[in-house]
C-alpha cells in the first residue's frame, strides 16, 4: 500500500509521458524473488491505471545499452551513468539502475510494451 501510495502520489507530481521497469532477474531466494515480483507488480498497475505506457528491458539490455557490456557490474553502470549524465558525483546503487533503465529507454525505446496504447 505504501508503494502504490507513494508511487500515486509522484506520478501527478511529475507527470511522466512512459514508465521503464527492469525485467525480472534470476535471484536464488525465494523470498526476494516475490517480493520484487510483488512491487514491480504494483507499480505496473499504478502506471496503467494512471494512463501509462510500460515498457520493459532486460537487465543485460540496460547494462548493454549504458556501459557496452551486458554483463556489467553495478559500480561500473553507475559510473557510466554519471559520466552519460555529466553528474558530480556517483548515484547510488538503485538510483544508478533507475537512470540506467532510463537511458536505455531514451536511447531505444524498443522495450517490450506491457500496456497497451492509450487512444485520445
Amino acid at each position: 500500500v505504501r508503494i502504490h501510495d507513494a508511487l500515486a502520489a509522484l506520478l501527478p507530481q511529475h507527470q511522466p509521458a512512459v514508465m521503464a521497469v527492469e525485467g525480472l532477474i534470476f535471484v536464488q531466494n525465494t523470498r526476494i524473488a516475490l517480493t520484487l515480483g510483488q512491487v514491480r507488480g504494483v507499480a505496473v498497475a499504478v502506471a496503467a491505471a494512471h494512463g501509462l505506457d510500460v515498457f520493459e528491458y532486460a537487465p543485460r539490455k540496460v547494462k548493454q545499452a549504458i556501459t557496452g557490456s551486458g554483463g556489467a557490474g553495478k559500480d561500473q553502470v553507475a559510473q557510466m551513468v554519471k559520466a552519460q549524465l555529466g553528474l558530480t558525483a556517483v548515484p547510488s546503487a538503485d538510483a544508478g539502475d533507475a537512470l540506467a533503465l532510463a537511458i536505455c529507454h531514451a536511447q531505444s525505446c524498443r522495450g517490450v510494451h506491457l500496456t497497451p496504447p492509450q487512444t485520445i
